[in-house]
Protein backbone atom coordinates (compact mmCIF):
# COMPACT_ATOMS: atom_id res chain seq x y z
CA UNK A 1 0.00 0.00 0.00
CA UNK A 2 2.96 2.31 0.23
CA UNK A 3 3.24 1.98 -3.25
CA UNK A 4 -0.31 2.92 -3.39
CA UNK A 5 -0.04 6.25 -1.55
CA UNK A 6 3.07 7.24 -3.55
CA UNK A 7 1.29 6.88 -7.48
CA UNK A 8 -1.92 8.98 -5.35
CA UNK A 9 0.68 11.40 -4.33
CA UNK A 10 2.51 12.24 -7.79
CA UNK A 11 -0.89 11.90 -9.35
CA UNK A 12 -1.71 14.96 -7.13
CA UNK A 13 0.85 17.29 -7.82
CA UNK A 14 -1.78 20.00 -6.28
CA UNK A 15 -2.36 18.92 -3.24
CA UNK A 16 -5.65 19.08 -1.96
CA UNK A 17 -8.14 16.67 0.56
CA UNK A 18 -10.49 16.57 -2.59
CA UNK A 19 -7.93 15.52 -5.01
CA UNK A 20 -5.73 13.28 -2.82
CA UNK A 21 -8.72 11.68 -1.61
CA UNK A 22 -9.80 10.53 -5.02
CA UNK A 23 -6.15 9.17 -6.01
CA UNK A 24 -5.69 6.98 -2.99
CA UNK A 25 -9.51 5.66 -3.65
CA UNK A 26 -8.32 4.72 -7.01
CA UNK A 27 -4.85 3.47 -5.78
CA UNK A 28 -6.64 1.71 -2.67
CA UNK A 29 -8.74 -0.30 -4.94
CA UNK A 30 -6.34 -1.29 -7.54
CA UNK A 31 -4.23 -2.58 -4.24
CA UNK A 32 -7.36 -4.59 -3.29
CA UNK A 33 -7.85 -6.21 -6.46
CA UNK A 34 -4.26 -6.68 -7.12
CA UNK A 35 -3.87 -10.61 -7.95
CA UNK A 36 -0.37 -9.88 -5.55
CA UNK A 37 -2.36 -8.65 -2.90
CA UNK A 38 -1.93 -12.26 -1.31
CA UNK A 39 0.39 -11.73 1.49
CA UNK A 40 -1.65 -11.27 4.32
CA UNK A 41 -3.24 -8.01 4.42
CA UNK A 42 -4.61 -6.86 7.67
CA UNK A 43 -8.45 -7.07 8.15
CA UNK A 44 -9.30 -3.40 8.61
CA UNK A 45 -7.50 -2.27 5.29
CA UNK A 46 -9.46 -4.93 3.29
CA UNK A 47 -12.91 -3.60 4.72
CA UNK A 48 -12.44 -0.52 4.38
CA UNK A 49 -10.94 -1.18 0.71
CA UNK A 50 -13.95 -3.09 -0.66
CA UNK A 51 -16.07 -0.56 0.94
CA UNK A 52 -14.14 2.46 -0.82
CA UNK A 53 -14.42 0.06 -4.27
CA UNK A 54 -18.25 -0.09 -3.64
CA UNK A 55 -18.01 3.70 -3.51
CA UNK A 56 -18.76 4.73 0.23
CA UNK A 57 -17.77 7.97 1.12
CA UNK A 58 -14.52 7.40 2.70
CA UNK A 59 -15.68 8.61 6.37
CA UNK A 60 -17.97 5.75 5.95
CA UNK A 61 -15.78 3.23 4.45
CA UNK A 62 -12.95 3.69 7.36
CA UNK A 63 -13.24 1.45 10.68
CA UNK A 64 -13.44 3.72 13.00
CA UNK A 65 -11.60 2.03 15.69
CA UNK A 66 -9.40 0.81 14.19
CA UNK A 67 -5.41 2.24 14.96
CA UNK A 68 -3.76 -0.89 13.28
CA UNK A 69 -0.08 -0.42 12.03
CA UNK A 70 -1.11 -0.40 8.38
CA UNK A 71 -2.17 3.23 8.90
CA UNK A 72 1.83 4.43 9.04
CA UNK A 73 3.11 1.39 7.33
CA UNK A 74 2.53 2.80 4.30
CA UNK A 75 2.95 6.48 5.24
CA UNK A 76 6.34 7.14 3.74
CA UNK A 77 5.82 8.79 0.67
CA UNK A 78 3.96 11.91 2.29
CA UNK A 79 7.18 12.74 4.36
CA UNK A 80 8.80 13.98 0.61
CA UNK A 81 5.77 16.99 1.06
CA UNK A 82 7.56 20.33 2.12
CA UNK A 83 5.12 22.05 3.43
CA UNK A 84 4.58 21.24 7.09
CA UNK A 85 0.80 21.61 7.62
CA UNK A 86 -0.05 19.80 3.91
CA UNK A 87 2.15 16.92 5.08
CA UNK A 88 0.38 16.69 8.14
CA UNK A 89 -3.11 16.63 6.97
CA UNK A 90 -2.27 14.39 4.34
CA UNK A 91 -0.55 12.02 6.29
CA UNK A 92 -3.21 11.36 8.52
CA UNK A 93 -6.34 11.48 5.64
CA UNK A 94 -3.55 8.87 3.75
CA UNK A 95 -4.47 6.88 6.89
CA UNK A 96 -8.04 7.64 7.89
CA UNK A 97 -9.08 6.59 4.69
CA UNK A 98 -9.22 3.08 5.78
CA UNK A 99 -8.09 3.62 10.10
CA UNK A 100 -10.55 5.71 11.60
CA UNK A 101 -9.33 5.88 14.93
CA UNK A 102 -7.63 8.93 16.22
CA UNK A 103 -4.08 7.10 17.17
CA UNK A 104 -3.85 6.15 13.86
CA UNK A 105 -4.42 9.17 12.17
CA UNK A 106 -1.88 10.60 15.19
CA UNK A 107 0.89 8.29 14.36
CA UNK A 108 0.44 8.65 10.71
CA UNK A 109 1.78 11.93 11.26
CA UNK A 110 4.41 11.73 13.44
CA UNK A 111 5.83 8.88 11.25
CA UNK A 112 5.88 11.37 8.16
CA UNK A 113 6.75 13.90 10.43
CA UNK A 114 9.95 11.75 11.57
CA UNK A 115 11.05 10.91 8.14
CA UNK A 116 10.68 14.44 6.93
CA UNK A 117 13.47 15.70 9.23
CA UNK A 118 15.97 12.70 9.15
CA UNK A 119 15.44 13.87 4.89
CA UNK A 120 15.77 17.53 6.47
CA UNK A 121 19.57 16.41 7.82
CA UNK A 122 18.24 16.33 11.27
CA UNK A 123 20.51 14.19 13.71
CA UNK A 124 19.30 11.14 15.59
CA UNK A 125 20.34 12.78 18.68
CA UNK A 126 17.75 15.22 17.63
CA UNK A 127 15.11 13.55 17.26
CA UNK A 128 13.70 13.66 21.26
CA UNK A 129 13.35 16.82 21.49
CA UNK A 130 12.05 17.68 17.89
CA UNK A 131 9.45 14.95 18.20
CA UNK A 132 8.48 16.05 21.73
CA UNK A 133 7.83 19.45 20.14
CA UNK A 134 6.32 18.19 17.54
CA UNK A 135 3.57 15.94 19.93
CA UNK A 136 3.47 18.75 22.00
CA UNK A 137 2.36 21.54 19.72
CA UNK A 138 -0.12 19.24 17.62
CA UNK A 139 -2.22 17.68 20.55
CA UNK A 140 -5.65 19.66 19.70
CA UNK A 141 -4.89 20.65 16.46
CA UNK A 142 -7.81 18.86 13.68
CA UNK A 143 -7.03 19.20 10.66
CA UNK A 144 -10.67 20.25 9.27
CA UNK A 145 -9.83 20.59 5.37
CA UNK A 146 -8.35 17.10 5.22
CA UNK A 147 -10.72 14.93 7.83
CA UNK A 148 -13.87 16.79 7.52
CA UNK A 149 -16.54 15.87 9.87
CA UNK A 150 -14.93 12.75 10.85
CA UNK A 151 -14.74 13.33 14.34
CA UNK A 152 -18.10 13.30 14.50
CA UNK A 153 -18.15 9.59 14.00
CA UNK A 154 -16.68 8.94 17.31
CA UNK A 155 -17.35 9.32 21.16
CA UNK A 156 -15.59 12.71 21.39
CA UNK A 157 -17.63 15.68 22.03
CA UNK A 158 -15.00 18.04 19.82
CA UNK A 159 -12.43 17.34 17.12
CA UNK A 160 -9.73 18.52 19.28
CA UNK A 161 -10.79 15.80 22.01
CA UNK A 162 -10.39 13.36 19.19
CA UNK A 163 -7.16 14.42 18.25
CA UNK A 164 -5.62 14.53 21.41
CA UNK A 165 -7.02 11.15 22.57
CA UNK A 166 -4.55 10.02 19.60
CA UNK A 167 -1.54 12.14 20.21
CA UNK A 168 -1.59 11.70 24.04
CA UNK A 169 -1.21 7.63 23.14
CA UNK A 170 1.88 8.30 20.59
CA UNK A 171 3.36 10.37 23.68
CA UNK A 172 2.97 7.60 25.94
CA UNK A 173 4.46 4.97 23.35
CA UNK A 174 7.32 7.90 22.28
CA UNK A 175 8.67 8.21 25.80
CA UNK A 176 8.73 4.35 26.26
CA UNK A 177 11.15 4.62 22.88
CA UNK A 178 13.52 7.49 23.71
CA UNK A 179 13.29 5.86 27.35
CA UNK A 180 14.62 2.50 26.16
CA UNK A 181 16.91 4.14 23.57
CA UNK A 182 19.75 4.72 26.27
CA UNK A 183 20.23 1.23 25.96
CA UNK A 184 19.20 -2.10 26.26
CA UNK A 185 20.34 -4.73 27.64
CA UNK A 186 22.31 -7.78 25.65
CA UNK A 187 19.42 -9.58 23.32
CA UNK A 188 16.72 -7.67 24.97
CA UNK A 189 13.46 -7.50 22.90
CA UNK A 190 13.00 -4.21 21.97
CA UNK A 191 8.72 -4.98 22.25
CA UNK A 192 9.54 -5.24 25.60
CA UNK A 193 9.69 -1.39 26.35
CA UNK A 194 8.31 0.64 23.60
CA UNK A 195 5.12 -2.26 22.32
CA UNK A 196 4.72 -5.20 19.62
CA UNK A 197 3.98 -3.04 16.62
CA UNK A 198 0.68 -4.79 15.96
CA UNK A 199 -0.93 -1.06 16.74
CA UNK A 200 0.52 2.14 14.84
CA UNK A 201 2.08 4.14 17.67
CA UNK A 202 4.34 1.02 18.81
CA UNK A 203 4.68 0.01 15.42
CA UNK A 204 6.15 3.92 15.22
CA UNK A 205 7.81 3.81 18.79
CA UNK A 206 10.14 0.15 18.29
CA UNK A 207 10.71 1.06 14.84
CA UNK A 208 11.86 4.31 15.99
CA UNK A 209 13.97 2.40 18.94
CA UNK A 210 15.74 0.34 16.75
CA UNK A 211 16.68 2.89 14.78
CA UNK A 212 17.79 4.99 17.57
CA UNK A 213 19.90 2.32 19.03
CA UNK A 214 21.61 2.14 15.76
CA UNK A 215 21.23 4.55 13.85
CA UNK A 216 24.41 4.27 11.89
CA UNK A 217 24.43 0.30 11.57
CA UNK A 218 21.56 -0.52 9.12
CA UNK A 219 22.15 -4.16 9.03
CA UNK A 220 22.06 -4.60 13.18
CA UNK A 221 19.55 -2.30 13.49
CA UNK A 222 17.50 -3.96 10.81
CA UNK A 223 17.65 -7.88 12.19
CA UNK A 224 16.82 -6.64 15.65
CA UNK A 225 13.70 -4.93 14.03
CA UNK A 226 13.00 -8.21 12.11
CA UNK A 227 13.78 -10.52 14.78
CA UNK A 228 11.33 -9.12 17.60
CA UNK A 229 8.47 -11.24 19.12
CA UNK A 230 6.18 -8.64 17.85
CA UNK A 231 5.04 -7.41 14.51
CA UNK A 232 8.29 -7.92 13.09
CA UNK A 233 7.48 -6.68 9.64
CA UNK A 234 5.84 -3.70 10.52
CA UNK A 235 8.44 -2.88 12.80
CA UNK A 236 11.40 -3.60 10.16
CA UNK A 237 9.62 -1.48 7.67
CA UNK A 238 9.52 1.55 9.82
CA UNK A 239 13.20 1.34 11.00
CA UNK A 240 14.04 0.56 7.62
CA UNK A 241 12.72 3.95 6.45
CA UNK A 242 14.40 5.70 9.03
CA UNK A 243 17.58 4.18 8.27
CA UNK A 244 17.02 5.39 4.39
CA UNK A 245 16.25 9.18 5.57
CA UNK A 246 19.20 9.08 7.40
CA UNK A 247 21.69 7.27 5.84
CA UNK A 248 20.24 6.57 1.98
CA UNK A 249 20.09 3.23 0.15
CA UNK A 250 23.86 3.12 -0.51
CA UNK A 251 24.16 2.24 3.17
CA UNK A 252 22.77 -0.81 2.78
CA UNK A 253 24.55 -4.38 1.59
CA UNK A 254 24.42 -4.63 -1.98
CA UNK A 255 23.11 -8.17 -1.62
CA UNK A 256 19.91 -6.82 -0.03
CA UNK A 257 19.01 -3.99 -2.26
CA UNK A 258 19.75 -5.92 -5.29
CA UNK A 259 16.88 -7.90 -4.28
CA UNK A 260 14.10 -5.54 -3.47
CA UNK A 261 11.07 -6.38 -5.26
CA UNK A 262 9.59 -4.09 -7.36
CA UNK A 263 13.00 -2.22 -7.42
CA UNK A 264 12.31 -0.50 -10.57
CA UNK A 265 9.10 1.37 -9.50
CA UNK A 266 10.40 2.09 -6.41
CA UNK A 267 13.41 3.99 -7.91
CA UNK A 268 10.64 5.61 -10.57
CA UNK A 269 8.79 6.51 -7.98
CA UNK A 270 11.55 8.24 -5.76
CA UNK A 271 12.53 10.58 -8.53
CA UNK A 272 9.16 11.78 -9.18
CA UNK A 273 8.46 12.38 -5.38
CA UNK A 274 11.85 14.21 -5.35
CA UNK A 275 11.04 16.09 -8.66
CA UNK A 276 7.75 16.88 -7.03
CA UNK A 277 9.25 17.98 -3.63
CA UNK A 278 11.85 20.02 -5.00
CA UNK A 279 9.21 22.10 -6.90
CA UNK A 280 7.35 22.35 -3.39
CA UNK A 281 4.47 20.30 -3.98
Amino acid sequence: MMIAVARALIATPQLSAEALSGELRDTFTQWLDDPENNRAPGMTCLRACQALKEGVPWPHATIPGSKGCGANMRVQPIATVPAATTRAGAAQLQAAMTHGHATALAASDLTAHTLHLLLDGALPAELPTHLRQYVQAQRTTYHHAWLGDLWTHTPEPSPEDFIARGWDECSDALERALQASTGLPLHADPCHYSGEGWIAEEAFATGLLCFLLFPQDPVRALQLAATTSGDSDSIACITGSLLGAHLGIHSFPTDWTDQIEYSQELHTLARALTTLSSKGA
